[in-house]
């Protein structure tokens, strides 16, 4: 019964997946992203000096603060949120599979997807903040369907982004559990269904204590778990890297190679290979940064700032981290110290092959730090999108009222928990692909909004930074006048960015 459950999920969303991912969604990630780069002037490499001035230095001021009620989370635990959400398991065991499915060319294309996706996320989070709405619960609530909804105008699709958002959560945290299960289950050299669904409760159950607390408690746990795992991850990965140091450059080159031509592809099937290279590389990119998905905005959309600019640029710095400094890493970690080529041929697992390059670099105490890692880069992953699940579910219900809104939270949170339980049953290849599939839905009217709106992100953004030069224009800090003029005042009581 359950083989033939999983057979028709599989068909079903084989179907779906052939469709979500085809050509048009992928022209429609990277026209977006170009065009967003076009209207803000290239803002991704102008501003980058200036998202660094804007992340790392208040990070260091605000750890250990705790947000004012009122005012929201800080902007780090804003972060520390998005970032959870975006720094996951696609970090590691995701590029795995991008290049074990479609050869080390689809890291090129992940670095093409993040580069268009900084700006990609920069204009979500300026969005997202600009249209906003006040949340008796966390301070604010913001995201896609909230721009969609009252920034285009068109309330249906926000509905619909919502509804996506919402499959879109119950996926990433399928794809995350899966990989906890499976990692954890290969650590233990047990890869029965029963050691994998007792893992799926445990973190069912650790979830679900979590969750209750809502954002303060998601992003002070986040806030904690974020920093030690990355820098953790990014130690061994060095350490692993620059002990091949002479494999570097052949590593670069088969990136650089196969992005465009994949040796492995003969004849007439060269041609789907290339587009397989594309499609894994852009899929694998978007599941790691979420960029174009409207997803981590959720999040920021909390922060206490009062600048959407301010905001935006920590998605500059999200997706740069995410992409250009984990991804990359992993990506070298399997190029420079593993036998890619005979991986590849053999067929081998995305999870086996994970836990294997930290063996082969450190031995045991690689394969405890791997089973350390990965989970914690799941759970906080887990985290991150019960949130976004859970303000897509409040959004989709506001209409009827505050208790019908309520009833709907507490539904979808017993419903994410216990899909959690039965993902990390299923093989992996089904928890990507769904996940996959969600995220290509979710990106859809995300993605069509920020065309849309693409002319109120250059305005916004030019406003800024008249302000900055100390131009006397109106600050553009919320779509609402009286929001704006309340924000206004804030700004003037507490100096918050003209200092």
């Amino acid at each position: 019964m359950w083989d033939k459950i999983i057979e028709f999920i599989t068909n079903i969303d084989a179907t779906l997946n052939s469709i979500v991912w085809g050509w048009p969604v992928i022209i429609l990630i990277l026209g977006t992203g170009l065009l967003l780069t076009i209207r803000t002037k290239f803002l991704q490499i102008r501003k980058f000096g200036d998202s660094w001035n804007s992340t790392i230095i208040p990070t260091v001021k605000s750890i250990g603060k705790k947000g004012d009620k009122k005012r929201g989370v800080t902007q780090f635990e804003a972060f520390s949120t998005a970032i959870s959400g975006t720094v996951g398991t696609g970090n590691i065991v995701g590029v795995t599979a991008a290049i074990l499915t479609g050869g080390p060319g689809a890291v090129f294309w992940m670095w093409i997807s993040a580069f268009f996706g900084m700006v990609t996320n920069y204009s979500e989070n300026v969005l997202g903040l600009y249209y906003r709405v006040k949340d008796k619960k966390s301070g604010f609530a913001g995201g896609a369907f909230y721009y969609i909804a009252n920034g285009l105008g068109w309330k249906w699709l926000g509905y619909v982004a919502a509804v996506f958002t919402m499959l879109a959560a119950v996926g990433m945290s399928g794809a995350q559990t899966n990989k906890i299960s499976g990692t954890l289950a290969a650590t233990l050299a047990n890869d029965s269904m029963a050691v994998k669904l007792i893992i799926g409760i445990a973190v069912a159950a650790l979830i679900a204590v979590i969750i209750i607390g809502g954002i303060k408690r998601i992003g002070s746990v986040t806030a904690k778990l974020v920093p030690f795992m990355s820098i953790l991850f990014m130690i061994l990965a060095f350490i692993a890297i620059f002990s091949n140091v002479s494999k570097i450059g052949p590593a670069f080159a088969a990136i650089f190679e196969n992005a465009f031509s994949y040796k492995a592809a003969a004849g007439g099937f060269a041609g789907y290979m290339f587009a397989t290279v594309i499609k894994k590389g852009m899929a694998r990119g978007v599941f790691s940064n979420e960029a174009g998905l409207g997803s981590s905005v959720v999040a920021h959309s909390a922060s206490e700032t009062r600048e959407p600019v301010r905001q935006g640029l920590w998605g500059v710095f999200e997706v740069f981290f995410d992409t250009f400094i984990v991804c990359t890493l992993s990506a070298l970690m399997l190029l420079c110290t593993m036998d890619w080529q005979g991986l590849i041929a053999a067929g081998a697992e995305d999870t086996a092959t994970s836990i294997l390059v930290y063996s082969q670099n450190f031995g045991t105490f690689g394969t405890v730090a791997i089973s350390v890692i990965l989970p914690l880069f799941a759970f906080t992953t887990i985290l991150a999108w019960s949130f976004y699940g859970e303000k897509a579910t409040q959004f989709l219900f506001r209409g009827f009222s505050e208790k019908a809104s309520e009833i709907a939270v507490i539904v979808f949170k017993v419903i994410y928990v216990l899909l959690i339980v039965a993902s990390s049953v299923i093989t992996s290849s089904l928890a990507w692909n769904i996940s996959d599939t969600f995220n290509g839905l979710m990106s859809v009217p995300n993605l069509i909004c920020l065309v849309a709106l693409s002319g109120t992100v250059a305005k916004i953004t030019k406003n800024y930074y008249q302000r900055k030069k100390g131009e006397k224009v109106k600050p553009m800090l919320s779509a609402y006048p009286d929001m704006n003029d309340e924000f206004e005042q804030d700004l003037k009581g507490d100096n918050e960015d003209m200092k």
